[in-house]
């Protein structure tokens, strides 16, 4: 009966804010484009599958993946479990955090590959690149680098170093890589950024990092503990355009090589 109740809360928020979207839709449909809205009757089962879903979602994040991410990040970074049984710790040795980096890495991983909004974008640069652009290839880039940033993110939490020096010499990178990607990849890339950060990536991500920062000594949850996300935004953005101009200076190699084979 709780889960019910609990449930019930869940879908009326979720009708709540799906309404606005609707209304937008629909008065633009009717009133701007003046069109009757095609397939009806298939939009309104697909809004209510929609609805359904977005609730169930919701309700497992509140039940499981949130709790989880907590509870993973305290056993991993419990001073009993990094320095042993009976040791005071007053200050993070970064170095004893190992299993906590691999964890962070894992997890931006795992929870990269299986983001919805990843796989659509994946999709559509599939298909209007006529296969060029691999989905799967898309997809290993970014969670690499999703990977990476969390990882590096964990490490700023144990060594409490400023969130402001990792983005600043981030988006430095960026910026030149902007100048030298090619073009056709610089968009894609920067949209790579931001699809990391949403459904299944940001629970897990922000659960691990205020957890984190609640176990490490000297840490404080509501200072340390939020800046992941960002790290999972920023990561990308250099894996994509660092991958893509890996591919281009192998193919311009490539390419040379051949002109050279057949000038001799």
């Amino acid at each position: 009966m709780e889960f019910i109740y609990d449930f019930s809360k869940i879908l009326l928020a979720t009708c709540r804010d799906v309404l606005p979207i609707i209304l937008l839709i629909t008065g633009f449909q009717l009133l701007v484009l003046r069109q009757p809205i095609p397939h009806l009757r298939r939009l309104v089962v697909g809004g209510v599958y929609v609805v359904i879903g977005l609730a169930l979602f919701l309700a497992g994040l509140e039940k499981a993946l949130f709790p989880l991410g907590k509870i993973m990040a305290n056993q991993l970074s419990d001073p009993a479990f990094i320095y042993g049984a009976g040791e005071i710790v007053t200050q993070a040795d970064w170095k004893a955090y190992g299993w906590v980096y691999l964890f962070g890495a894992m997890i931006g991983f795992a929870t990269t590959i299986a983001e919805p909004s990843l796989i659509a974008v994946a999709y559509k640069a599939n298909e209007v690149s006529a296969g060029t652009i691999s989905q799967w290839g898309l997809r290993i880039t970014v969670a690499i680098g999703v990977a990476f940033g969390i990882s590096l993110g964990t490490f700023r939490i144990v060594t409490g170093t400023p969130l402001y020096l990792y983005i600043l010499v981030g988006y430095m990178i960026v910026i030149v890589q902007t100048l030298f990607a090619p073009k056709s990849i610089i968009a894609l890339a920067y949209d790579s950024g931001g699809v990391t950060t949403s459904t299944v990536t940001v629970p897990l991500v922000a659960a691990l990092g205020l957890g984190l920062s609640a176990t490490v000594p000297g840490r404080n949850p509501a200072l340390d503990g939020f800046g992941l996300i960002a790290f999972a935004s920023l990561f990308p953005i250099i894996a994509v355009m660092g991958y893509a101009q890996l591919m281009t200076w192998k193919t311009k190699r490539s390419t040379q090589i051949m002109e050279n084979r057949n000038a001799l």
